[in-house]
């Protein structure tokens, strides 16, 4: 997503710190101090909000561990956590591999997967 696109969403820089100060929310991997992927969590709503990759670091396990790190956050709090994202992407396919599913489409090519804690 750009910028704009994040920011018609509510994603903004102040959004960003405003909920990084409520709590650990946010994680970023990095390469040779480089940011090569970044997730963040709700985790008052059980929600995986965000994670993505850059595309060229894909497919090395970042995503998995990201992920992985989230769900320990939001399983720390909650029984259950969700995420949205778009049906036919890599990520869909990695949520469903690591166990996220009850999927109801939510329209505009977008599904909903929840996954309980183990």
């Amino acid at each position: 997503m750009t910028a704009d696109e994040l920011s018609a969403i509510g994603v903004t820089p102040e959004a960003i710190a405003l909920a990084i100060e409520g709590g650990p929310c946010a994680w970023v991997s990095t390469i040779d101090e480089e940011v090569v992927g970044f997730a963040m969590v709700d985790l008052d709503d059980a929600c995986l909000f965000a994670l993505f990759v850059l595309p060229e670091h894909e497919g090395r396990g970042i995503g998995t561990r990201l992920t992985q790190t989230c769900e320990s956050a939001l399983f720390g709090r909650h029984p259950a956590a969700w995420l949205e994202t778009a049906a036919g992407s890599r990520a869909a396919r990695l949520y469903r591999h690591l166990g996220w599913g009850s999927e109801v489409e939510i329209g505009g090519g977008d599904i909903r997967l929840e996954k309980q804690r183990p």
